[in-house]
């Protein structure tokens, strides 16, 4: 008996020098391109809030990743209901830190203008911020294609309009041009 307690002590002590005696491995290098600034590590990605509303099955508010899509925002609240009109909402663009998702009901927007025999849509109302297209837009008195294409590119980068008065952020637009919108507009 005493041997074989002998020979598992010699044993447990060969193996731990076999194993105690390796080299540690050194650390990973990391190799960088001259000039170019370190990447930072963050513990956690940056989160924003956004209070998802309207026609989805669980508004409320939500916490989400700096890069998240609205699509997302709207699923994470459960989708929208039947109800919903997903064209009046812009699901591609990013979501932002305090915004508000507001995914109307179909029918609560104005409709879209009718099409005339000419095949330009006749005025009825102000035009949507949230879908005008291009060629909406262009109708509008003092707007051309370069500022056309200018709100739709700050629609597409802020998530949407959320007042009127947010198209006097856009580059072109001034306070007088602004006041001959606000009748012609909805956000």
């Amino acid at each position: 008996m005493f041997l074989w307690i002998a020979a598992g002590l010699l044993v447990l002590a060969v193996g731990y020098r076999v194993v105690g005696s390796r080299a540690p491995e050194p650390p990973p290098v990391a190799i960088r391109k001259p000039g170019a600034a370190p990447k930072q590590s963050h513990s956690r990605a940056a989160r924003v809030y956004v209070h998802v509303a309207g026609a989805v099955r669980r508004p409320g508010l939500y916490r989400l990743g700096e890069n998240t899509r609205v699509g997302r925002a709207v699923e994470l609240a459960g989708g929208p209901t039947k109800k919903a009109d997903l064209a009046a909402t812009n699901l591609a663009a990013r979501v932002e830190d305090g915004q508000q998702i507001l995914v109307p009901v179909r029918g609560a927007a104005a409709a879209p203008a009718p099409v005339a025999a000419t095949g330009t849509a006749a005025p009825s109302g102000p035009i949507s911020l949230a879908s005008a297209t291009q060629a909406q837009l262009e109708e509008l008195d003092g707007i051309g294609p370069t500022l056309a294409a200018r709100i739709l590119e700050y629609r597409d980068e802020h998530g949407g309009f959320r007042s009127v008065e947010e198209l006097g952020e856009v580059d072109g637009i001034g306070e007088v041009r602004l006041a001959a919108l606000r009748e012609a507009v909805q956000p």
